[in-house]
């Protein structure tokens, strides 16, 4: 009896809480497992904008049709938007590590499906299908990070799960080009998905030894469960701490809020939460997507016009590379300046206004004909810059300024908005290609990036103002 009562007291009275515990290997594992959901989101797209060029070398796709080649790009991230959305309210309703678990699954087998079905409509449903699964993981992996990490470190430990998309970029880039290298042939584009699913696995590999969110459990009502929670995930000497109760008639009232009514009543959130995130997505997808088409049409691949069309993709996909390896810097330097205090609204909208100088510059550089070391750095100035802010920052303000009991929404929410953008973006870029040439495409996209600094801006002080916080 004595031990037993023992037993229970060790456990209620642990040596450390969640929010003062010290930062140990356990929370560096918690990291690394909620960010491969980032690495496979920004991994599927460079895939994607590989495969597409590879295919228009072929004879079956020659002819591919520049919308046709928009909604090849566009399809995971329309499955992002959905999934976002369905698996944020699910997660909420539900709990976490169901959906944590499911997601990695869906990835896993419809990559294996396009591997082994190597069709163009096939390849659409098959990204789609991928698409929503990530979808779930945006709405996730945040939540999970957020409620275990200290919160001396809260803030870093965010920074370092999204720089997942960083070494998403980098990997499928590099993987990508090897691959090419070593077959030779275009015919092998479907393969490319190997890479894919090879992500997914791990990420269902490390999800077996995973747990259901303590702060979930707590605010439905299972305390004991919750303790239990935190201790497997962090260890015997740390317990869930004291936790602020969620209001019986907010949780309520959140359970009923349909879309329509949850934008109603945060309406200021979603807009400064959603609208610079849909403008980034232009940048990370619109363009990200079809960099390596980008290269070729900007004339900055390096290559002699006697190159072969295989030589040509190779080419653009090893420049795609280098420009893809600025965005790791990027990410750690915004991280460091989000540490060192600096506000969120701030450096957001400074590194909007840095990304449409970089577009501006790029634009001046490939009309007027300028060396193509100029090209380079401006399209890698671009690329550091919107890591440094808009790509990090909007993944950092949904978690902070949604209330708990809505948090999965609104951040399924924010990033199903920041997708809708995307999806825009990588359905038009090919279309201004098209039309304008790559004149047409840094246009637009500097005004894009503007308008992300003007909402940034302006609906940051309203969301200060209205919450009394600098945020």
């Amino acid at each position: 009896m004595n031990s037993t009562a023992s037993t229970s007291t060790s456990m209620a009275r642990p040596k450390y809480t969640i929010a003062d515990a010290p930062l140990s290997w356990r929370h560096w594992w918690i990291v690394a497992v909620t960010g491969l959901g980032q690495l496979v989101g920004t991994g599927v797209a460079t895939v994607a904008g590989v495969i597409i060029p590879l295919m228009m070398i072929t004879t079956t796709y020659a002819h591919l049709s520049s919308p046709l080649q928009g909604l090849i790009g566009a399809s995971d991230l329309i499955g992002i938007m959905l999934g976002s959305v369905v698996f944020g309210k699910l997660s909420d309703r539900y709990g976490y590590l169901i959906f944590f678990r499911l997601c990695p699954l869906l990835i896993v087998v419809a990559s294996l499906v396009a591997i082994f079905v190597p069709d163009v409509w096939v390849l659409i449903v098959a990204l789609f299908v991928v698409g929503f699964g990530i979808g779930g993981e945006y709405s996730l992996d945040s939540d999970y990070t957020s409620v275990l990490m200290p919160d001396r470190y809260k803030l870093l430990m965010l920074g370092m799960v999204k720089t997942g998309a960083a070494f998403g970029n980098i990997i499928a880039a590099a993987l990508s080009f090897m691959l090419i290298m070593v077959w030779q042939s275009a015919m092998r584009w479907p393969d490319l998905m190997w890479i894919v699913a090879g992500i997914g696995m791990v990420m269902v590999l490390s999800r077996i030894y995973f747990f259901e969110s303590p702060k979930w459990l707590y605010d439905n009502g299972e305390p004991q469960k919750a303790e239990m929670a935190v201790r497997k995930f962090l260890g015997k000497d740390v317990g869930l701490g004291p936790q602020p109760d969620v209001n019986a008639s907010s949780a309520a009232e959140a359970e009923k809020l349909s879309f329509v009514k949850f934008c109603r009543k945060y309406w200021d959130k979603v807009v400064l939460s959603g609208i610079p995130w849909s403008c980034e997505g232009l940048g990370v997808y619109g363009i990200g997507v079809f960099i390596p088409l980008l290269v070729m049409a900007l004339g900055i691949e390096h290559e002699s016009k006697f190159s072969t069309p295989l030589e040509n993709v190779e080419a653009s996909v090893k420049t795609t590379l280098w420009i893809s390896c600025i965005i790791l810097p990027g990410f750690l330097i915004g991280i460091w300046l989000a540490c060192r205090k600096v506000k969120e609204v701030r450096l957001q909208t400074a590194s909007f206004w840095a990304c449409a100088v970089s577009l501006i510059v790029l634009l001046f550089s490939y009309h007027l004909q300028w060396p193509v070391w100029i090209s380079l750095v401006a399209f890698m100035s671009f690329e550091l810059f919107l890591n440094i802010g808009p790509h990090l920052v909007t993944y950092l303000l949904p978690p902070k300024i949604y209330p708990v009991e809505v948090r999965g929404q609104g951040t399924g929410i924010a990033a199903a908005i920041g997708k809708a953008g995307a999806v825009a973006g990588v359905f038009i870029v090919p279309v201004l290609l098209k039309l304008g040439g790559g004149v047409l495409v840094l246009g637009v996209s500097a005004l894009i990036m503007a308008l992300g600094a003007v909402v940034t801006s302006v609906y940051g002080r309203r969301v200060e103002h209205s919450e009394n916080t600098k945020i």
